[in-house]
């Protein structure tokens, strides 16, 4: 640090992260995170200012912990930072490692927790202004946490396909909502090992969102409670089944006692001809009556093994439509306790939203797609695996000439309200094709379904259909924003609740940074172009070049000027950061 700088002035090689430190002690997140219990002992840091420490590195984007020390310009020097953070200095990276390691469930909670709150009121509002223009939009996806094979290390990875192979690692099942004012909002990220499967987590994710948006849609319990009344001919079919299949167990096995009655009658006669033949010296002669008593009771036990099979037929039979009976036993009392759960959830919410669900198809089986309609949700999804590949092509067939184009490449045929022999409810289908390759005489053809269910008549705008579904592309961005900007694919930690809190520190960074970005803006007017687009506020540049570039600070209290260094790339403009905010809090009902 220059002699020449005033007492009261600092140099950063890391301005952005001085700037996102004012807003955090705006929103009170140093403050929280010093109020945490941990029972680390104190020695020059806090184990509360080394998990702060953790945060800031992932706002920064560092790749690796050791990054923190052993950067090109290390974190752990930067006073300026840690003054804007509110701490005296930061830790080494060993040492971070450390209370990371030894972080338990709880405490990691409680972190969590502590920045949800800190951006709540954004979120809010946001649910807000999106609910102005219609249903709010969300979007959910697994998007994998690969790590080396050959590593020993990572508790509870699991061998699970990621990007189309098997590896070693873990699953993050993720949900994000369209943002008015931001672009894009994270609403919830879940940290799961690595064999964990899209189809087991759509109704986690729904929750996940709910319980972020502290609101949810209206229960379709008349669509549920309708589903139920329709499965009774079903019962009565099954039991009918069920009767059936032990009377003919009951009569296979009246046949199989008389079958051995006459067996064994023959083989008592057999006996005593045997004994006659034996006492009279006769020789047996293949037509002699002990040869043909024989035969006959060899014909009886022939006959007596068939019936032994035909009774382990009957038994199998049985069982397997006493199991379908118990299966709809077991599935309506499964629907009947959500009814139930569904009706009180109705009674309490007194605000209920309209929201859209888009899923890709490894969401989309019919369970979860029956869930997520009777959870009240309108949803944009494809089928999954082969569910519905043949009916579809059936369909398609006796309508060659309908084809309608909807992007650059793709065409589009659809039906309305679908009734489906294995699905509750009408769906909208749709049928896609997709011309691939370069060779325009003899394309390749790519087919796809894909399902639509709500009010909005999609049928009769292919295109609008299309694009809409299509536009879950924002939770694909999210992921890939996560990966390159804060580095979340690299694992940090080496214990279970630090790998969740930093899934969970990377979510709240995307959103700080975009919210942060408004509330620069508003105050500094020199403020890059790129970033005062609220939508797009180049998050990117803004971690990987302004929370690395240098620049010097003079602090007026707790205020600061900061201005960027010749060197930077922001050379000239200057920044004057105050510690106030101001939003319009929206209440929860």
């Amino acid at each position: 640090m220059s002699e020449n700088i005033q007492a009261d002035a600092q140099e950063t090689d890391h301005a952005m992260l001085v700037v996102w430190g004012q807003f955090a002690n705006c929103l009170g997140i140093p403050q929280a995170f010093a109020d945490v219990p941990m029972s680390q002992k104190t020695v020059t840091h806090t184990p509360q200012s080394k998990v702060l420490e953790f945060l800031v590195a992932i706002l920064g984007g560092l790749p690796y912990a050791k990054d923190i020390s052993k950067a090109a310009q290390p974190l752990d020097q930067d006073q300026a930072v840690a003054k804007a953070w509110g701490v005296e200095g930061w830790a080494e990276c060993s040492g971070v490692s450390r209370t990371m390691h030894v972080l338990t469930e709880t405490q990691g909670e409680q972190y969590a927790t502590i920045v949800d709150r800190a951006l709540q009121p954004w979120i809010d509002q946001e649910v807000q202004l999106a609910l102005n223009q219609g249903p709010i939009e969300l979007d959910g996806d697994l998007s994998p946490r690969p790590v080396s094979n050959g590593s020993k290390t990572y508790p509870g990875a699991e061998y699970g396909y990621m990007s189309a192979c098997l590896q070693l690692g873990y699953q993050a099942a993720m949900v994000s909502m369209r943002s008015p004012t931001y672009g894009r909002i994270e609403l919830s990220v879940t940290h799961h090992s690595g064999n964990t499967v899209s189809i087991t987590q759509a109704e986690g994710l729904a929750l996940e969102a709910e319980r972020s948006l502290g609101r949810r849609p209206m229960r379709r319990t008349d669509l549920l409670a309708q589903r139920i009344e329709n499965m009774e001919p079903e019962r009565k079919k099954r039991q009918t089944n069920v009767a059936e299949a032990e009377q003919k167990l009951a009569k296979t096995q009246m046949t199989w006692f008389e079958v051995q009655a006459q067996q064994e009658g023959f083989a008592r006669n057999l006996a005593d001809r045997e004994k006659d033949y034996q006492q009279r010296n006769c020789p047996e002669r293949p037509n002699s009556q002990l040869a043909q008593v024989r035969q006959r009771v060899e014909v009886w036990r022939l006959r007596l093994e068939r019936c032994d099979q035909t009774i382990q037929q009957a038994k199998d039979r049985l069982a397997k439509q006493q199991a379908r009976l118990a299966d709809w036993e077991s599935q309506k009392t499964h629907l009947s306790q959500r009814l139930k759960r569904f009706l009180v959830e109705n009674d309490s919410n007194h605000n209920p939203i309209s929201a859209i669900f888009r899923f890709d198809a490894g969401f989309g089986n019919s369970e979860n797609l029956a869930l997520l309609i009777e959870m009240g949700y309108e949803i944009y999804s494809k089928p999954y695996g082969n569910w519905l590949s043949g009916t579809l092509t059936k369909m398609s067939a006796s309508r060659s000439t309908d084809w309608e184009k909807v992007g650059k490449n793709a065409e589009m045929i659809a039906w309305k309200a679908v009734q489906l022999e294995d699905f509750p409810y009408p769906l909208d289908l749709g049928y896609e094709r997709f011309w691939q390759g370069t060779d325009q005489a003899q394309p390749k053809l790519a087919y796809s379904g894909v399902i639509h269910f709500g009010q909005r008549d999609v049928t009769s705008d292919l295109s609008g259909w299309f694009h809409d579904y299509n536009a879950r592309q924002t939770i694909e961005a999210a992921n890939k924003e996560s990966k390159q900007v804060f580095e979340v694919h690299h694992i940090k930690v080496r214990s279970l609740p630090a790998m969740r809190l930093q899934e969970h520190f990377a979510l709240f960074a995307a959103n700080f940074v975009r919210i942060a970005a408004v509330w620069l803006a508003n105050q500094c007017p020199q403020v890059p172009d790129g970033w005062k687009e609220s939508t797009h506020p180049a998050v990117k540049e803004q971690v990987k070049v302004g929370a690395h570039s240098f620049a010097r600070i003079e602090w007026f209290g707790s205020d600061c000027l900061l201005r960027f260094a010749q060197r930077s790339v922001y050379a000239g403009r200057s920044l004057l950061v105050r510690r106030q905010v101001a939003i319009q809090l929206t209440l929860r009902i």
